[in-house]
């Protein structure tokens, strides 16, 4: 559907956007959010989401608060012509404009947040088109904003080092070279072999004597991780396992690792956003839609979308050339 057109000055005292989704859909939604932060610096900006989630942009100082999508009494916006509850009715009227991604192919939620005397409500997009191969998801997300005269360029945040604090996150280590590895996704079918994640990491560590390798997993991971764990511990490389911590904290910790691995995942977003030099393996998903657009993230196409098919030597290849700095 066409965004609506602005015909007058909009009043932008305050802004919320609303955002459901797993970790990279919100990351891709940030360049979005921090076009409006730059555009409108004195405007107070807001997001409704997924709080683990949503307390990646608090931490980076791009909205002044987040609040839970998860709460009972939003119900009767879904319905139409719902009962709306007072305490949610007050919170959406004090918006000039409401921004949101929620899937609402009926139009009740919007109509009844309009009923909240809010000045201008926005339908963004809930998913990415994937016929649009030549415009990535960061900019089709970002697209709803023409309406008030905002143009995404950059497709892509820089969160800042340390979203965590001075010592959440922190890792002890000599190692003369860490590698950060996310050897999962959301979903299996993104996912390489962990038999050629083991290969990369022997041969990685043969290049680069006493690496050590940080382990990330999620709950995506937490059936199958110690199967790769257990397949680890047997090559007798350095490594160390980050799991069960906030966002912020795994930023942090990410940030002190010289080179990522990974897949299309939430986690692969979050650590090129965090400035670090990244190989993502792209199967079925296409990368010039869904890879991150930050600069240093490389990306390995398998041939016909069949991860099967990734050479290991390409894999490592790549890895060298990005922590030789070639």
């Amino acid at each position: 559907m066409p965004f609506p057109q602005a015909n007058k000055p909009l009043p932008v005292s305050k802004i919320l956007f609303i955002r459901g989704g797993a970790i990279g859909d919100f990351i891709l939604t940030m360049p979005a959010i921090q076009l409006v932060r730059e555009t409108l610096p004195e405007a107070r900006v807001e997001v409704l989401g997924y709080e683990p989630i949503t307390s990646l942009a608090k931490a980076a100082a791009l909205v002044d608060a987040t609040r839970s999508i998860e709460h009972g009494p939003m119900a009767g916006f879904f319905v139409p012509k719902g009962e709306l509850d007072s305490e949610w009715k007050d919170y959406f009227g004090s918006f000039s404009v409401v921004i949101s991604y929620l899937y609402d192919s009926d139009g009740f939620f919007r109509e009844n947040v309009e009923r909240c005397n809010v000045d201008t409500f926005i339908q963004a997009p809930h998913k990415v088109d994937e016929s649009q191969e030549d415009e990535s998801a960061a900019k089709q997300l970002a697209k709803p904003l023409e309406s008030l005269a905002m143009f995404l360029e950059t497709p892509f945040v820089d969160l800042p080092v340390d979203l965590a604090g001075s010592e959440a996150g922190k890792l002890e280590s000599t190692a003369a070279c860490r590698i950060a590895l996310h050897p999962g996704s959301g979903s299996p079918r993104k996912n390489w072999s962990f038999e050629g994640w083991i290969e990369v990491v022997e041969k990685l560590n043969e290049k680069f004597p006493g690496s050590e390798f940080l382990i990330i997993s999620g709950e995506a991971e937490m059936r199958s991780i110690g199967e790769f764990i257990s397949m680890l511990d047997e090559t007798g490389v350095n490594w160390e396992h980050l799991e069960h911590m906030d966002l912020p904290s795994v930023a942090t910790a990410v940030q002190q690792c010289d080179l990522f691995l990974g897949h299309d995942s939430g986690i692969s977003h979050l650590a090129a956003a965090c400035g670090l030099p990244a190989v993502l393996l792209f199967g079925p998903t296409k990368p010039q839609i869904w890879a991150p657009q930050n600069p240093g993230v490389k990306t390995i196409v398998a041939p016909e979308g069949d991860l099967s098919r990734i050479n290991v030597d390409e894999v490592v290849t790549t890895a060298i050339a990005e922590l030789s700095g070639v």
